[in-house]
């Protein structure tokens, strides 16, 4: 079965937020939902979602701002508006700052998602579709485990069998800590100094593959261990 569509929500009426985001949960989107753009900023670095719909008048930060900022960094994940004054201005200067799409309020559901569904089919890659379940989705990549691949738009990389089952401990355990001792205990079958010095490196290495996405880190956790932060 095939990973729901993630979807991020930006929008500061929150009735509206409300009744948006449990339409489309009921069609089977995954959604987050953040009422300012700062909020929104921070949650889209955190959830990597597949989909953006954002208001373009919001507090704190407004819409407009916030999708150049996400543009400075991200130039696939598709953009959609939601403008209430339906003025041309706001639509070229939501083009400009990197929308894919926009809609006009009040809208129907149909259409939102219609819109939706149009932007992932225009915008997406083939390695950006839905992940099949031996796939995980690791910020920007995607680790195919059974190929022993990481997968990016900028190129592939092969992992050796022990990068991969690394690599797969730390995923699977993404934002929380994963014991050193764990690790050696599990892929090796001690923890001797020898194979912990081999851990070392396997985990250089795999900063080095995941650098494409610098919201991706794998940090040393003092005398206890690893974590994947995405």
């Amino acid at each position: 079965m095939s990973q729901p569509i993630r979807l991020l929500l930006i929008e500061d009426e929150e009735v509206l937020a409300g009744v948006v985001a449990e339409t489309l949960e009921m069609k089977g989107f995954e959604v987050m939902k953040a009422y300012n753009g700062v909020q929104g900023l921070a949650l889209y670095r955190n959830y990597k979602p597949d989909v953006c719909v954002v208001d373009i008048m919001m507090p704190k930060k407004d819409g407009i701002t916030l999708v150049q900022e996400i543009r400075a960094t991200d130039s696939k994940t598709p953009l959609l508006f939601l403008t209430a004054k339906g003025e041309i201005q706001d639509v070229i200067k939501g083009f400009h700052a990197g929308a894919d799409d926009y809609i006009k309020k009040p809208f129907s559901m149909e259409e939102l998602i219609l819109r939706i569904h149009a932007l992932l089919k225009r915008t997406m890659g083939p390695k950006e579709q839905p992940l099949h379940a031996n796939h995980l989705r690791i910020g920007n990549y995607v680790f195919d485990f059974d190929r022993q691949l990481l997968q990016h738009n900028n190129g592939d990389q092969r992992l050796s069998q022990r990068e991969a089952e690394i690599l797969k401990m730390l995923a699977d355990n993404q934002n929380n800590i994963t014991a050193r001792k764990d690790i050696l205990l599990d892929l090796w079958g001690d923890d001797s100094f020898f194979n912990s010095r081999n851990l070392d490196v396997y985990i250089t290495r795999l900063r080095k593959y995941l650098q494409l996405d610098e919201n991706i880190q794998i940090i040393n956790v003092r005398a206890r261990g690893y974590k994947l932060i995405i």
